[in-house]
């Protein structure tokens, strides 16, 4: 026998084990089986019937499609402008900052005045050339109460003499 010949036990896979059908893998009785599908009939062209069928929608069902997209777009675009100038309110309300636009937005802060807070409190911490500064005393500006009558020339010749 030479080499290269092999015999019919090589060739062939050996034979998987069957088991036999358990009720949990049969379907119940009271469950129709589907029935088989049969092939699409075909016209006197020999095309399917789906083939006459567009693939797309109507235009005027895209275009509505559309508009209403565009419309939830632009709802969203004012609410997060909004949102973002009520968040920028908020901060210039804590009086904590001197350019409220410094804390970026956050969504949490609109709901949770801690957080907003917190938030603020954590900025500050970071960078505190951010922090308002509020001058008490004479800073040298504005109204100093009483100023005197005028220049007396009269008087500073008498006061020297």
């Amino acid at each position: 026998m030479p080499a290269t010949e092999t015999t019919q036990n090589e060739q062939q896979p050996p034979a998987e084990p069957t088991t036999p059908p358990t009720p949990s893998s049969q379907p119940p009785a009271d469950q129709q089986q589907p029935e088989e599908q049969q092939p699409p009939e075909s016209n006197e062209n020999g095309n399917d019937e789906q083939e006459n069928e567009p693939d797309t929608f109507p235009r005027e069902y895209v275009e509505n499609l559309r508009q209403e997209n565009a419309r939830y777009r632009t709802e969203a675009k004012t609410a997060e402008t909004l949102g973002a100038r009520l968040h920028t309110e908020l901060v210039r309300a804590t009086g904590k900052l001197a350019d409220p636009t410094d804390l970026p937005f956050n969504a949490e802060h609109l709901e949770d005045p801690d957080a907003l807070a917190a938030a603020v409190d954590a900025l500050i911490e970071a960078k505190p050339h951010l922090k308002a500064r509020r001058f008490v005393g004479d800073v040298g500006q504005g109204g100093r109460g009483s100023a005197e009558a005028g220049v007396n020339l009269l008087g500073m010749l008498n006061a020297r003499a």
